[in-house]
């Protein structure tokens, strides 16, 4: 019995012919008014489809988005719908590559980031023009008038999490027929940070830096001088009015850009979340923009920090010093990792002075220079037994010679410390302590007294 082969261009041409049919009849179904035949047709197309919408010519995807979109609409999923219709204003838009893939399937890829993902070289490109944006408008307009009202009724009811869902869904009502308002999508990004919902926060300021948005929104305006009426006008008309003599006062207006909020906002949610990684990616990327951003800057040393990359932190906290020197907690930060380096400790040491003098009550600085003064007082106690037991008393002794320099030289520090918080439990212990090992015994008699006494009044 003889087999029949079908060969690999066949099995491409069979699989690609049956998706358009079947988008085709979905489509002409929707259009007729048949939803049930239209929802059949669609779910087929999608089950040998599987996501590969870059297998679809131009034409054929429209119509797949279109009839996805006006079911999803019908059937109450309004932001799915949305979301279906307005990848057509987006193919209307961008440039469409084309060519051939590996198995010799006809590709399509709508813009040039996807066709750069794809890998496959020497794609065409093309551009196409969408036929069916005016033909659901009418169906889109009074679902947008809709998804506003209960956006803005539901954010003014602090119902947020709604309202952010209903304001994504008013940006993509709007996107489907061809108008891009970026004030919408900021809105939804707002409420989801007041509902506490960060990642969807984090996907909707994403959406808005990549897409470029910048809040800035310019309007014309003219005054006519029959009645001296201020109206605006888009900017292609306004220019033609200049020529008119019925108008005058001719004025443009911007609002002030808010891409530097826009970065903060993410990168800060992005550390909220733990990303630290896409946190010092876009921190970067903000700072290059804006360079001297305090707010970037100190979120960029708190990613660094927060994953390990030390010497990455170091430097961005001398960044952000080098903007704001009068930053008591990057001083604080930066005597800390200077004082694990035997090298850099004296910068240590004038750095956590630094830290001081801008905040005269940072118990943690008082506390990490007088230990720093100090050394390790436990590997000098190891040091002078070891000493003493190999009977080398003369090393043993300049040991804590030096030792007692070291407790003199931090003494003030401790003083200041105590002064600025008397109610320090720490830096009363520890006063009493350097005068024990100064052999100030009336003072360590005292703060022996004051330490007893804090314990009692704090319960330990």
């Amino acid at each position: 019995m003889k087999k029949i082969i079908l060969s690999a261009a066949l099995l491409a041409f069979t699989f690609s012919f049956s998706q358009k049919k079947e988008v085709a009849a979905a489509y002409k179904a929707i259009e007729s008014g048949d939803v049930a035949t239209a929802n059949a047709q669609i779910t087929a197309a999608d089950a040998v489809l599987s996501g590969n919408t870059h297998l679809l010519e131009p034409e054929t995807l429209e119509q797949y988005y279109y009839t996805k979109g006006v079911l999803l609409l019908k059937s109450g999923k309004t932001a799915e719908g949305a979301s279906y219709l307005a990848k057509i204003n987006e193919l209307g838009k961008s440039k469409i590559y084309s060519g051939k893939d590996s198995s010799k399937n006809r590709v399509h890829y709508v813009g040039k980031a996807a066709a750069d993902a794809s890998g496959i070289s020497g794609l065409k490109e093309e551009t196409y023009q969408t036929t069916t944006p005016a033909k659901f408008a009418a169906l889109v307009n009074p679902k947008l008038q809709a998804a506003s009202t209960a956006a803005m009724d539901a954010y003014n009811n602090k119902n947020y999490g709604v309202a952010a869902g209903k304001f994504k869904e008013a940006y993509d009502l709007l996107k489907a027929v061809g108008q891009t308002n970026g004030q919408m999508l900021y809105n939804a990004g707002l409420s989801y940070i007041s509902a506490k919902d960060n990642n969807k926060a984090i996907e909707i300021f994403n959406e808005l830096i990549n897409s470029g948005y910048t809040g800035v929104e310019t309007t014309y305006t003219a005054k006519e001088k029959s009645t001296g009426k201020v109206e605006s006008f888009d900017k292609v008309t306004w220019d033609a009015l200049k020529k008119s003599t019925d108008f005058s006062d001719f004025k443009v207006e911007s609002t002030p850009s808010i891409e530097k909020e826009l970065y903060e906002t993410y990168v800060k949610l992005l550390v909220n979340e733990g990303k630290f990684n896409d946190a010092i990616m876009f921190s970067e990327r903000g700072l290059k923009k804006f360079p001297n951003d305090v707010k970037l800057t100190e979120l960029q040393s708190i990613s660094y920090y927060k994953s390990g990359k030390t010497a990455e932190f170091t430097q961005s906290l001398k960044n952000q010093l080098a903007k704001n020197p009068n930053d008591a907690i990057s001083w604080y930060n930066l005597g800390v990792l200077q004082s694990n380096d035997s090298a850099t400790k004296a910068e240590a040491e004038a750095n956590f002075n630094k830290a001081l003098q801008l905040d005269p009550k940072m118990d943690n600085a008082y506390q990490n220079l007088a230990y720093l003064i100090m050394g390790d007082d436990d590997e000098t106690i190891n040091e002078y037994k070891a000493l003493r037991n190999a009977k080398n008393f003369d090393k043993a002794n300049k040991l804590m010679d030096e030792r007692r320099e070291r407790f003199k030289k931090a003494l003030p520090v401790v003083e200041r410390w105590y002064n600025a918080n008397p109610n320090n439990l720490e830096a009363v212990s520890l006063l009493k302590g350097l005068y024990q090992s100064t052999h100030n015994d009336a003072k360590a008699a005292e703060f022996k007294a004051k330490e007893a006494a804090l314990k009692a009044q704090q319960g330990k």
